[in-house]
């Protein structure tokens, strides 16, 4: 056959593929057809107007759909737990048989008792598995919830014994979108670039979506790394629902890479969390052969054990390991549209659909045949809850900040998310000599139901069985939040159980009318600051420590003065009053200027300049970066942030800017370099992160000494070569950094170290003149995580941050993430100390 013929057949062959594919969308393509269906339960396309997979359905249509089936079934009740970001609704189906519906509350609380001191002996013999089946967290990954309307009308609308059996014993809590937001994201962007005569080639646009893209929620962060930390409304309300019914199965339904085939757990068993029972991992795998004879049955590939591992329990498929319950991981070789080229052969839409159907099938039968042996498991799991201690914690573990209450609160609203006991300190306390104080210090008893997730929280982990992670291999807690925190022997000094937590509260206290100071350690000091200055108000930032009226004061308090103010006396104090209280801080009225130390006129008091920051993004700007700004000053601070799209860069107006912020990128086009040199000479003030350091170093923006890497690869295989590479990523982790405090970038920090996150490998060698290296990685510096001993070297008095002038304007930059997922509250201070005070460094 001529090449020519070839082409041509090659060409019709995937055309009549296509055009098959797309007429293939029927549900008799993905319903088993050994069952008959209830004909009162609308099918999917009388409601959404389409049949599943020939259009990726959009959020409001999902949820039209499910509204409808409730209402429809009494195998089925809706709950609307809360919001996203964009008002989206978050559903849960929770879906059995009538009779349990009867007496559903009952069924839950003998569940939860399971998990309790009181349940251990409960039989477990007639009692239903709670399965807990959740599709699509990442939203362009959506066969998962596509898939979701064919399960939730199958569990509707299926008739005979097996259906029922399946019913009466299991409770099935359906998610049909983790990410509301990123699913409507992805749906539009897909389907206005469907053709009607579908196009498979991988360069097409559909294929192609735009920058940040469909992956993550409203401010672009993936939110299957919050099960743990919680920070994002999506997963409180998840989380929720999961403490509510403690299922023993979380399914979690995701996309892989077009070349791919399908993935079910277990994964990589030497990347198994310690913390993890071994019973889990063996449910995990007989589990598995279910999936595998399902989808030997309707003959699609599949792999397990080869990919993938079960170690940050912030990922929804090991976020349950450590709740005792049973998380599996699906991932399937997406489409990425409705049909794509792969080296598999043409992969659609239905068919990913489909493949996500069959495992959402084969997960409650295994769940049905496997039920008395994994409630069991979890039995067991809470029953031995009370003898797992880990010896780095001790009996109790202490926590708090006297300066800082409203991160301390986050931290306890967290452990409550969680249902984490802890009490109130009973008495102010001094241990390993840090004071802990009543009020403003809990403790978490360690004996106690959740005792595993404790330590998962609250550990230092430095020793590991393998040397490559999927994720980050720390995350530390009370690190993060750059909290005081000790292991105790005993809860001596533990006071009443905190049933309610409550956020503290700020008001102006003290009746003097010559100013108003504030100290700069609490959380939401920016926030005060920022709503100051929008209020067209003088500020001014002491640079040295003082005391005044009997209480001590340190670098970076706030001063407020009183006179040649736009608002009187009295509206300067009832403005300051409704500040104090939205930032959940106090502000001080002082009677004098005169101190013991820098006096409230001296120039050590700087003035704080009015600020307009905008940051760059789309192109090669790392979204997940860029969102996590965004989310900080937007959510937390509230502080306008203008983001600039680096596509009408050129045209744009910079000089209104009086700071801009780069997050992690390798480039910058070099007319967008030029004009971005051009602002920065003529006063602005650039904030470069991580990669962007090196290529603000290649542009002559800042001169850095970028230490040396890399290692010999002798006697490695070619099979090894991946490990050995592998072994060299900082996935995560987190070090010890020693501080000058004196510095205007570290202005709140009471401590003369900092624990920093860290997943790149870039070693920047200290400024000859000390007083440049404000922050400094000390000569121990692994606190918790994987680091190789050759990195380690290079770490060890590595600088993380540097800054210098740049014709009238700065050049800042940090080589590591200072506001890491939402939940690295201990160095956010970092990057507003960098917005407010810049000039002054």
């Amino acid at each position: 056959m001529s090449r020519f013929f070839k082409l041509v057949f090659s060409v019709l062959f995937l055309s009549v593929f296509v055009m098959n594919a797309q007429e293939a969308t029927s549900l008799s393509y993905y319903l088993p057809q050994d069952v008959t269906y209830n004909k009162n339960i609308p099918t999917p396309e009388s409601v959404i107007g389409h049949e599943v997979g020939k259009w990726h359905v959009t959020h409001d249509k999902l949820v039209m759909y499910m509204k409808v089936l409730a209402n429809s079934s009494d195998r089925i009740t809706l709950e609307d737990r809360g919001k996203t970001f964009e008002d989206r609704p978050l559903l849960l189906l929770t879906v059995t048989s009538p009779k349990n519906h009867q007496n559903i509350e009952t069924i839950r609380k003998e569940h939860l008792a399971l998990t309790e001191r009181d349940g251990r002996n409960t039989d477990v013999s007639n009692m239903p598995i709670v399965v807990y089946q959740g599709f699509s967290i990442h939203g362009n990954e959506a066969s998962g919830s596509n898939a979701a309307l064919l399960l939730a009308y199958y569990l509707a609308a299926a008739e005979g014994t097996a259906i029922d059996n399946l019913l009466a014993t299991t409770v099935i809590l359906l998610d049909p979108s983790y990410n509301p937001d990123g699913l409507q994201r992805f749906a539009s962007w897909v389907n206005q670039h469907k053709s009607e005569h579908l196009i498979s080639d991988p360069q097409d646009r559909e294929f192609a979506e735009a920058w940040p893209r469909g992956r993550t929620n409203h401010y672009w962060f993936d939110m299957n790394r919050d099960w743990l930390p919680t920070q994002l409304p999506e997963s409180q309300a998840r989380i929720k629902s999961f403490h509510s019914w403690m299922p023993n199965i979380l399914t979690d339904h995701h996309e892989m890479g077009s070349n791919s085939t399908f993935f079910f757990q277990p994964g990589i068993p030497s990347r198994t969390h310690p913390l993890t029972p071994q019973m889990n991992q063996d449910l995990t795998k007989e589990i598995a052969t279910y999936h595998a004879k399902a989808f030997d049955k309707i003959g699609s590939l599949y792999y397990t054990e080869e990919s993938f591992d079960d170690f940050y329990y912030g990922k929804g498929s090991t976020f349950p390991d450590i709740n005792g319950s049973i998380g599996i991981l699906f991932e399937q070789g997406s489409a990425r549209g409705h049909v794509q080229e792969s080296e598999n052969g043409l992969i659609t839409f239905p068919f990913a659909i489909r493949n996500q159907f069959t495992a959402a099938l084969s997960t409650l039968e295994a769940a049905k045949n496997m039920r008395p042996t994994i409630l069991k498991y979890q039995q067991t799991f809470y029953k031995n809850a009370g003898q797992f201690k880990s010896p780095q914690l001790g009996n109790a573990i202490v926590f708090g900040d006297e300066k800082d209450a409203a991160k301390t609160f986050h931290f306890a609203e967290m452990l409550q998310r969680h249902k984490i006991t802890f009490h109130e300190v009973k008495n102010d306390f001094t241990h390993n000599g840090k004071t802990y104080k009543k009020g403003a210090s809990f403790i978490v008893p360690t004996d106690q139901r959740q005792s595993r997730l404790i330590t998962a929280m609250f550990e230092k982990r430095t020793q590991f069985q393998d040397s490559l992670f999927y994720d980050v291999s720390a995350w530390t807690l009370p690190l993060a939040f750059n909290l005081q925190y000790d292991a105790l022997n005993s809860t001596a000094n533990a006071g009443t159980v905190v049933s309610e937590l409550k956020a503290p509260k700020g008001t102006v206290i003290g009746n003097g009318t010559y100013a108003y100071v504030f100290e700069w350690n609490e959380y939401y000091s920016p926030k005060a600051l920022a709503h100051i200055k929008a209020k067209g108000l003088r500020a001014k930032v002491a640079m040295k420590p003082f005391t005044l009226e009997g209480n001590s004061y340190d670098y970076g308090t706030i001063m407020i003065p009183v006179q040649n103010q736009k608002l009187n006396a009295q509206e300067l104090k009832q403005f300051l009053n409704k500040v104090a209280a939205e930032s959940h801080m106090n502000i001080t009225a002082v009677r004098s200027g005169l101190t013991e130390g820098i006096d409230l006129g001296s120039n050590n008091f700087e003035a704080v300049k009015d600020i307009k920051v905008a940051m760059i993004i789309g192109g090669n700007i790392n979204s997940y970066d860029a969102g996590e700004i965004w989310h900080l000053f937007d959510q937390r601070y509230e502080i306008p942030l203008t983001k600039l799209d680096v596509s009408n860069f050129g045209r744009m107006n910079l000089s209104k800017y009086t700071h801009i912020i780069l997050p992690n990128t390798f480039s910058l086009s070099t007319n967008e370099t030029s004009k971005l040199k051009t602002w920065v000479q003529q006063g602005g003030t650039l904030i470069g992160y991580r990669n962007a350091s090196r290529f603000l170093t290649n542009k002559k923006f800042i001169n850095l000494d970028f230490k040396k890497t890399g290692i010999e690869s002798k006697n490695v295989s070619f099979a090894a070569k991946g490990n050995h590479r592998g072994a060299q990523v900082i996935g995560g982790a987190i070090f010890n950094t020693k501080i000058d405090r004196s510095h205007p970038i570290n202005f709140g920090y009471m401590y003369d170290e900092l624990p920093m996150f860290r997943n790149t490998t870039l070693f920047i060698n200290p400024n000859e003149r000390s007083y440049n290296n404000p922050i400094q990685y000390t000569n121990t510096p692994l606190l918790s995580g994987y680091i190789s001993e050759e990195n380690l070297e290079l770490l060890k008095n590595s600088v993380p941050f540097q800054t210098t002038r740049m014709g009238s304007g700065r050049v800042i930059v940090f080589t590591d993430n200072t506001n890491f997922r939402a939940f690295w509250y201990g160095t956010n201070k970092l990057l507003m100390n960098a917005i407010f005070f810049s000039g002054m460094m």
